[in-house]
Parts: structure tokens; C-alpha cells; sequence
């Protein structure tokens, strides 16, 4: 069975795997796929051709991985003010800890233009196989950008010409009424417990996105979504 250096993790599914193989930034180890994933891979890929029970010994049990599994190290996130010079929205996620959202939230910062996500490294996980799945090929473009104190880093953001929106559901304020420019930081909390006191007393302001009275909130994951289209949005 396949070892992984120090340093690497198992990143697996077909659209992560191709990716990852196309990102020049991402540190490749060994490539394993079954004969029909191996058809799928970019021309020239060498990987070593396994058995589909293979892969599910070597992978968390689940694991959706299409017959195919790249071992990788975690990518280098760019230094904030690089992200901040290019003047597009960033994403911070304030305590939000479920690997599956957090890949998802990527995935929508690359369907709609967003830059960075910022969290705190301390509360949230490192870059995992669970995001890198859900994210299904985002992580290979929208930097997933650990910090050590979020309030510190919306001064920075806000430095540089950013305005600090902090999502809250009881706010009277909507997003759509903030009319939001691109250089726009979105932050959020983890359902439930939303924003901590001192990350949303740094915002410039807080908004929440209308939703039926009958529904207490929105799944974060959807919540970004929704929230970065109305940034993106023509005439918002």
C-alpha cells in the first residue's frame, strides 16, 4: 500500500485530481488511478494503476475518490497584501469549522470572483482532503488564507480601501442596500453562533441577506453564495 511523505495528504476525485495535476504552485507526490480513471487524467499523467479496493483502503471510508487519488502537499497561501492589490472581493470566515462548508465557500469564491478565503488558524482546519473534494478544484485557484487574529487582519483590509461587511440575520440592513463594491471583505460566523463580539464591532457595517421569516437562517456555505453573487452583481 502506497505511503505518504510527511507533509503530503491524499487528495482524491477526478476534478481536484486534474486540477491539482494542471497547478504548477501544488507540490505532487504519487499518482494512483484504476485503469478507467487514468483515461480521464491530463496526457502524460504517470500513475501507478491500482485496484479500486486499493484506493478505499488508503482512503477515509466514504471517500467518493472516482478511482483516483494524488498524494499533495498543502499549498503556500500568497502573502494578504498581494491579495489585497488586486482589489477583489475576499471572503473571512470567523469560527467556522466544517471542512465541507469551507470547500464549498471556495468553490463559490471561484464561481464568482472572489480572491482569498481568510480564516483564523487557530479555529478552523488546516487544508485537508474533505475541502479539497467539496471545493471540487477551487482550492487550486482562490487561496485558502489562514491568519492569527481576524480583527487585526479586517484593519489591514480596511487599510487598503476594502469595507468590512459582517453577515448578521437580526440586522435590519440588507447586503443589496449596502450596495457593495468589489473591494468588499464579506465576513461570517459559524451557524448558530454567528460573528464573535470583536470581529463584528471591526466591520464597517453589518447586513443580512432576506430570507422567509419562517426560516431561522441559511447554511453558511449557501449564504456565501448568495451573498458574493449580490457583490458581483451588475448595478449592486
Amino acid at each position: 500500500m502506497a505511503k505518504l511523505p510527511p507533509g503530503f495528504y491524499w487528495l482524491y476525485g477526478i476534478h481536484p485530481v486534474q486540477m491539482a495535476l494542471a497547478n504548477p504552485r501544488r507540490q505532487k507526490g504519487e499518482l494512483l488511478a484504476t485503469p478507467a480513471a487514468a483515461a480521464k487524467l491530463p496526457r502524460g499523467s504517470k500513475a501507478r494503476q491500482v485496484a479500486p479496493g486499493e484506493l478505499n483502503k488508503l482512503l477515509p471510508p466514504g471517500a467518493t475518490h472516482q478511482g483516483v487519488a494524488l498524494a499533495v502537499q498543502p499549498l503556500s497561501a500568497p502573502p494578504l497584501g498581494k491579495v489585497l492589490a488586486e482589489g477583489k472581493p475576499l471572503v473571512m470566515l470567523d469560527q467556522v469549522t466544517d471542512p465541507q462548508n469551507i470547500g464549498a465557500i471556495l468553490r463559490s469564491a471561484a464561481a464568482f470572483g472572489a480572491r482569498a478565503v481568510i480564516v483564523q488558524d487557530k479555529h478552523s482546519p488546516p487544508e485537508n482532503a474533505t475541502i479539497a473534494k467539496t471545493a471540487a478544484g477551487a482550492l487550486e485557484l482562490v487561496p485558502y488564507l489562514p491568519v492569527t487574529n481576524l480583527s487585526r487582519t479586517i484593519e489591514e483590509v480596511q487599510q487598503a480601501g476594502y469595507w468590512a461587511i459582517g453577515l448578521d440575520g437580526t440586522t435590519k440592513q440588507t447586503l443589496a442596500e449596502c450596495r457593495p463594491g468589489p473591494k468588499t471583505v464579506l465576513v461570517m460566523g459559524a451557524e448558530g453562533a454567528g460573528l464573535r463580539r470583536l470581529v463584528a464591532e471591526h466591520c464597517d457595517l453589518l447586513a443580512k441577506l432576506p430570507i422567509d421569516s419562517r426560516m431561522e437562517s441559511l447554511n453558511v456555505s449557501v449564504a456565501a453564495g448568495i451573498a458574493l453573487y449580490e457583490i458581483g452583481r451588475p448595478g449592486a
